[in-house]
């Protein structure tokens, strides 16, 4: 089964707009235990740390979505196997990525734990400008690490 190619905005737009976006987070631990998070440079969440993760295409089957949010979202690769699945959230936000105004974003996110035995080398795409390395007591106390993030360590 080969995944739709991405939507063009309007169409995404409108998929925001009235339904919620199945997505995947990945919670990517190294030996030390520690986190890896990006700083988001769009909405929604722009301008907060946030585990990586990414949506789910139409047709896209979970395992070939895992494989490449993971590549895109880190520049490494891990089959999904390698990774424990933590249990389905629900993210909501008053606003979407467009900023367009009158509706938010919804997520139903597929949480995995990713433990990894060193630090990957880390390629960023164009929606993180940093990224760094925390412990779970560090991201829990940090005021710009997403609520919806610390939610996977509460």
């Amino acid at each position: 089964m080969n995944a739709q190619h991405p939507l063009n905005r309007d169409q995404f737009a409108h998929v925001v707009r009235y339904a919620p976006l199945v997505s995947i987070d990945f919670i990517v631990t190294d030996s030390t235990q520690h986190v890896f998070l990006g700083l988001r440079r769009n909405e929604p969440a722009k301008g907060v740390f946030f585990v990586p993760g990414g949506v789910i295409r139409k047709d896209e089957p979970i395992g070939e979505a895992f494989g490449r949010i993971l590549r895109a979202e880190t520049g490494h690769e891990a089959p999904m196997s390698a990774a424990r699945f933590l249990g389905v959230f629900e993210h909501f936000y008053p606003n979407n990525r467009f900023d367009d105004p009158g509706y938010g974003t919804h997520y139903v996110v597929l949480a995995y734990r990713l433990q990894l035995d060193r630090r990957p080398e880390i390629r960023l795409d164009d929606q993180h400008s940093e990224f760094r390395w925390m412990s779970a007591a560090e991201l829990l106390a940090t005021p710009n690490v997403h609520e919806n993030t610390k939610a996977y360590f509460r």
